[in-house]
């Protein structure tokens, strides 16, 4: 078995347990008991489809572990594990790369906030992770997804795809073209201020959903973690995209969502993201909140519903409409936010 391969490169041993986690989207995960030492790892396989330099996500964790450190960050930190032959990454027959991580004891996560205190505690914990990680001097960090956050690609995709599209996918998703297409501009002053560099740039995490956080048995972050997506670009996607995954209050497939927005969640992860960000942001960041939590709402509804018109190419799905299910979603996310914004 190739698996055992890997396993016996990092620990040494064929004692051992080796348990699947299913929760991640993109990398193959599972936890690693070594029995003759009594110690948990996490192994991973890790997707290059997605990330097609897995170095340059090891380069990268091993420079914010060592900033972290630096500043005496209070959390723990998920290390990389040296394999026996002294790699942090190890290829397997097929040319995949595998790599062990540290696993932190008696650590629980969650897939949605369970309560407005956590969804708090989880924001300030994202806060301090970048308030401690952003120091004077922005390291040499690699992008691991290029383009990523390059919105007017998302918006150019978009449009092309809508060119695109075979007839019957854009009857279906006639009523989210249209209101698609009225909200073309939303992103443009994102893309200005990105542009003129009136927002400075910044180590951001890029994946802030409430997952990547390991908490105690009181619900106290222990750990910020997942740092393969770690990035230099504006602060303000990481605030978007938390109020894009905390303030939903159905599952993000769920096309027939009515009222999906939770304003009281919206205030709580608003509160803890400033917490420890505040005297560190500039007036124009904090100014420009509001308006990131909708660019990332629209941004990612603009994602499935390309996706969608290509033929749901991109996102793994269950039936033919789920990406389009996916968008109405987001449409009736960013509609509760906009209306409960001009309320306040």
């Amino acid at each position: 078995m190739e698996l055992n391969t890997i396993v016996l490169e990092f620990i040494g041993t064929d004692h051992y347990d080796l348990t699947p986690i299913t929760d991640g989207l993109i990398n193959t995960t599972y936890l690693l008991e070594d029995k003759d030492h009594e110690k948990k790892f996490i192994l991973q396989k890790i997707n290059t489809h997605v990330f097609k330099q897995p170095e340059v996500i090891v380069k990268n964790h091993l420079m914010i572990n060592e900033i972290l450190q630096s500043n005496n960050y209070q959390f723990q930190n998920i290390e990389p594990v040296l394999s026996l032959t002294n790699k942090f990454l190890v290829k397997d027959s097929n040319g995949d790369s595998w790599r062990m991580l540290s696993f932190i004891e008696n650590s629980t996560t969650f897939l949605t906030a369970p309560s407005l205190q956590t969804a708090f505690e989880a924001a300030k914990a994202f806060s301090y992770f970048l308030n401690t990680v952003n120091t004077e001097k922005l390291p040499a960090i690699e992008d691991s997804l290029p383009n990523f956050l390059n919105f007017e690609k998302r918006v150019s995709d978009y449009k092309n795809a809508l060119e695109n599209a075979i007839p019957s996918l854009k009857e279906k998703a006639k009523t989210e073209i249209e209101i698609t297409n009225q909200l073309l501009s939303l992103p443009d002053q994102w893309i200005e201020m990105e542009r003129n560099n009136q927002i400075p740039k910044r180590i951001i995490h890029a994946d802030v959903k409430i997952s990547n956080i390991l908490f105690d048995q009181h619900h106290k972050p222990l750990a910020v973690i997942d740092l393969d997506t770690m990035m230099i670009s504006t602060i303000l996607y990481d605030f978007g995209t938390m109020i894009q995954s905390y303030t939903n209050t159905t599952l993000e497939d769920d096309g027939s969502a009515k009222n999906n927005f939770d304003s009281k969640m919206y205030k709580v992860v608003k509160e803890g993201f400033l917490f420890h960000l505040k005297e560190k942001l500039t007036p124009l960041e904090i100014s420009s909140l509001d308006y990131a939590a909708q660019v990332a709402i629209y941004i990612q509804e603009i994602r499935f519903l390309t996706d969608y018109l290509n033929g749901s190419t991109y996102y793994s799905t269950q039936y033919p409409e789920h990406n389009l299910d996916r968008t109405k979603n987001q449409l009736e996310l960013l509609k509760g936010l906009r209306k409960f914004l001009e309320s306040e």
